[in-house]
């Protein structure tokens, strides 16, 4: 028998090159598909961002729209201005931005008295405050909400009557009242900001 005619196999070097050429394309096919999921995780980040300010600026502007004009007490019993708009904020129960806002209908049925609503920057969060009433009590905390994460700063203006912006409401030449609009801007954890300016009724 001719050994010449027997099937040889597959050499130690032959062998070598065909690992190294599938090691090649796994690492390719490995690569191809992390970037295509690190794509997907990032626009899923995206999209959830934007969603949550969405929703906090949708809960704003319904909120600033039932801004009423209704003077408050605080816990001392001095009267306070329907809108207070604040630079900077000192104690944790003061905020940025704090208004008396129409009452909400209790499930379908009775509507409930105005509010005192607050909206402050927390630890990297917008927290809503709500007083259980407008006028305040003596040792009654408000109910805290937080609406919105990734916030690194959060400021607001006040446009007056003689269309010039104000950083603190009242100004310093009125005693209250309501401004004709309110600019919001955010700037977020990822660096991006974001201004949105509200009408007032």
């Amino acid at each position: 028998m001719n050994m010449q005619n027997q099937h040889r196999g597959f050499t130690l070097v032959e062998l070598l090159v065909s690992l190294v050429i599938l090691t090649l394309l796994s690492v390719a096919g490995y690569r191809s598909l992390d970037a295509v999921i690190q794509t997907r995780i990032s626009v899923a980040a995206e999209t959830r961002k934007w969603q949550q300010l969405t929703f906090f600026f949708t809960r704003l502007e319904h909120d600033i729209a039932q801004a009423v004009h209704r003077r408050v007490r605080d816990a001392g019993g001095q009267s306070q201005p329907e809108w207070t708009g604040h630079a900077v904020v000192v104690g944790e129960d003061d905020a940025e931005l704090i208004f008396t806002r129409a009452g909400i209908t209790d499930q379908g049925f009775a509507l409930l008295p105005p509010q005192r609503i607050a909206y402050r920057l927390e630890q990297g969060k917008i927290v809503m405050l709500r007083q259980p009433s407008p006028d305040q009590a003596e040792r009654i905390r408000p109910l805290r909400y937080p609406l919105l994460e990734g916030v690194r700063e959060f400021k607001l203006r006040y446009l007056d009557t003689l269309g010039n912006w104000q950083t603190q409401w009242p100004p310093s030449n009125s005693t209250g009242g309501l401004p004709q609009a309110t600019e919001v801007s955010l700037t977020l954890s990822s660096g991006d900001k974001v201004t949105r300016i509200f009408a007032l009724q």
